[in-house]
């Protein structure tokens, strides 16, 4: 059985270059490390909070002319966001007239057209009011 040796100066070159592979193997692994704890842990959201319930805004009802003689009695109240300045109803009562005016009764008779139209109802008072309602709510609904 041969055995081969190195001469001194060759086991020598050859213990830094693994050990410089293995410092930069850990400084690799401490980069992607901290990397990682920065998007999981320290970097902000880039989605905002959802904004928290403030006060409930209930308005008196009103009654809108609809289609062939026909009337519509609704009441609304608006969710209002907890930073919300105090609103003033007018705006919603108004969008509220628009929306429905003109409208059938059997158009308001079924549930997915009037859903949709709540909807619709939502998102303007959202732009009208800048944000700060969150939701609208029926509290009457009486066509005739």
């Amino acid at each position: 059985m041969t055995t081969t040796t190195l001469p001194a100066a060759e086991a020598t070159a050859a213990e830094p270059k693994k050990s410089k592979k293995k410092l930069i193997v850990i400084a690799l692994v401490l980069v992607l490390a901290a990397g990682a704890a920065y998007w999981f842990v320290l970097k902000p959201s880039g989605a905002e909070a959802a904004p928290e319930p403030g006060e409930v805004l209930v308005l008196e009802p009103v009654q809108v002319n609809l289609e062939s003689g026909h009337y519509l009695r609704v009441g609304i109240a608006l969710q209002l966001t907890a930073d919300a300045p105090e609103a003033d109803g007018s705006k919603a009562l108004d969008a509220t007239i628009e929306l429905f005016s003109g409208r059938t009764v059997e158009e308001l008779a079924v549930g997915e057209d009037r859903e949709k139209l709540k909807e619709k109802l939502n998102h303007t008072l959202e732009e009208e009011y800048h944000g700060d309602v969150m939701e609208v709510y029926f509290t009457e609904f009486v066509t005739q």
